[in-house]
């Protein structure tokens, strides 16, 4: 006869997700998705239709229903349609926002995006002056983001020397 134990150990063998990262065991890993259209500087939608709110990073506004468009928002919708259109990325989860099912309060899903050379495209904007580091929540990348937006702001990058 076969206890409750095993078949509960059975049960999580089989449960576990496949797609959490073995480097990482707090990421999950969505695969190679082609990024369809960026609608602004923080925000791409992916193939086949997924709209992805990049996690960490808030750049200016540029199509807010209540706001007008923000010094510097063009130009960081413009950089990150550059690094990403049409191209092939990967697309990672924060563990710590399995409770809400990766999904923001608008229904847009959270992620880390990669380019296909590794490069994480949240740092990238933050590096480069084009949004700032976005803290209200925890994420595993919230001191490196800080940091880079620190750099930016003393170098005076991108809206860091266009807006005041």
């Amino acid at each position: 006869m076969i206890s409750k134990a095993r078949i509960f150990i059975f049960f999580l063998v089989l449960t576990v997700p496949s797609h959490v990262s073995a480097d990482n065991p707090t990421s999950v890993d969505k695969g190679v998705r082609t990024v369809l259209r960026v609608i602004d500087g923080d925000t791409l939608v992916l193939s086949p239709n997924e709209t992805v709110r990049l996690i960490g990073v808030d750049t200016p506004e540029t199509r807010h229903p209540k706001k007008a468009v923000q010094c510097f928002g063009r130009e960081a919708s413009e950089f990150t349609k550059k690094m990403v259109s049409g191209k092939k990325v990967r697309i990672e989860f924060e563990e710590a926002n399995t409770f809400v099912s990766h999904k923001d309060r608008y229904g847009r899903t959270l992620g880390y995006v990669f380019l296909e050379d590794g490069t994480l495209l949240n740092a990238e904007i933050i590096r480069h002056g084009y949004g700032h580091a976005y803290t209200r929540f925890p994420f595993r990348y919230l001191e490196e983001f800080r940091g880079l937006e620190r750099q930016a702001r003393e170098t005076s990058l991108g809206l860091w020397s266009a807006c005041n």
